[in-house]
């Protein structure tokens, strides 16, 4: 019987742009295809530590099985460590069709000034997105234009921290530092919002959601205690109250 081919993990070359780079990966990820049987082939635990979730992109390589959403999310950070130029943080959406609600996540990038996506969708238009967005929030109106195709409206957007480039980093992911009821929010506001929480990333003074305090301000370290996780239930909740 023949065995079925397993996709080779793209490697970077020096002699590739950073788009090209991007698109191998995005490839490797189509190659893998989208996972329609309605088993989840990889557990994927959110609140895991990086170095943990890395391990579980690498046992995606080994075993080449398809992917859903989330799992690209995972897969695409372990596949552009190493790129410091590149940022990655997660984009999540809470859509709403025909009476239901569903989720979607896709890693946003960030390069060179420029905002463009990974990920893996039944919708090819709502997972990679190409690095040619001049701003966040361009990026963020071309997926909710690409969901209106669909009819689903979106009622969420939220939007995570840089990922680090270390791959054993005992931190976990930051998935939602900035949460917006976008179907709440005029057009302007949420640009307004997004851009805001867009140039503090840039400038690297975001800290995950419960390191609000001053004194903490220069321990950045310190951010990898488990407990600091406690107080952004509360602030999260003011803030989708002021919205």
């Amino acid at each position: 019987c023949v065995q079925p081919s397993v996709p080779p993990v793209p490697n970077y070359k020096l002699s590739m742009s950073i788009p090209e780079w991007l698109q191998a990966i995005q490839n490797y990820m189509k190659m893998l295809q989208y996972n329609h049987t309605g088993t989840q082939f990889f557990e994927i635990r959110k609140s895991r530590p990086l170095s943990g979730l890395m391990e579980t992109a690498k046992e995606m390589t080994r075993e080449s099985l398809p992917i859903k959403c989330l799992e690209a999310v995972i897969l695409g950070i372990y596949l552009t460590n190493g790129q410091p130029s590149v940022e990655r943080f997660p984009i999540s959406f809470k859509t709403h069709f025909s009476g239901n609600y569903f989720h979607h996540v896709v890693l946003g990038i960030y390069c060179n000034g420029r905002y463009g996506s990974l990920g893996m969708s039944r919708r090819s238009d709502l997972m990679d997105k190409p690095l040619t967005y001049r701003t966040l929030s361009d990026l963020i109106f071309e997926f909710e234009d690409s969901y209106k195709k669909y009819l689903h409206s979106v009622k969420k957007v939220k939007i995570g921290l840089y990922v680090p480039h270390e791959p054993h980093s005992f931190q976990p992911i930051e998935w939602k530092q900035l949460v917006l009821n976008v179907s709440k929010m005029m057009c302007t506001e949420v640009r307004k919002e997004l851009e805001k929480f867009a140039r503090d990333m840039r400038m690297k003074i975001l800290k995950p959601s419960s390191a609000h305090s001053p004194m903490k301000e220069r321990s950045r370290g310190k951010s990898l205690s488990p407990r600091r996780r406690q107080a952004s239930p509360q602030r999260r909740a003011c803030r989708r109250d002021k919205s």
